[in-house]
């Protein structure tokens, strides 16, 4: 009879918390639309990401606060960021949902948006995420479904 092999989890490198913010803001910087919004991660843990925004007149809509597809490109940032913290750096991940719940109009100042991963799967990663108005208010909450496909590798210049 043959011996079974042990099929043992591997060991992921961990990353330093200061060590994840700053590969979070090399790679948020490749994206032009991201940079053209002022999305800033303050802080990258695994499984949780904080980003920032500064309101400019060209985040306002007719009624001169922040437009609904903003705060949503915000929040499927901020969520994207928080998986990627969670999963192997091969994997790609795409959103496959977005649910969000408009609650209070954001007129300007400094936004967060405070995404936290919920479970992270082999083919899903579902998060949720927070956007805070400058007085402190909760201005929007989503859901989000990432769908992960292998064999992209992220770089880390």
């Amino acid at each position: 009879m043959k011996a079974k092999a042990k099929r043992g989890k591997a060991t992921a490198k961990r990353i330093a918390p200061d060590e994840a913010t700053r590969i979070a803001r090399t790679e948020l910087r490749k994206s032009a639309f991201a940079e053209l919004l002022g999305f800033v991660p303050e802080k990258v843990t695994k499984g949780r990401a904080i980003l920032r925004m500064d309101v400019r007149d060209h985040h306002r809509q007719i009624h001169n606060v922040v437009h609904g597809g903003v705060l949503a490109a915000f929040v499927d940032t901020a969520a994207a960021v928080a998986a990627y913290s969670t999963i192997p750096r091969d994997v790609a991940l795409a959103t496959v949902e977005l649910k969000i719940n408009f609650l209070r109009a954001v007129p300007g100042g400094r936004i967060k948006a405070d995404a936290r991963v919920l479970r992270a799967g082999r083919n899903f990663v579902v998060s949720e995420c927070e956007v805070w108005n400058a007085d402190g208010s909760m201005a929007a909450k989503a859901l989000l479904t990432f769908g992960a496909a292998s064999g992209h590798r992220i770089s880390e210049s």
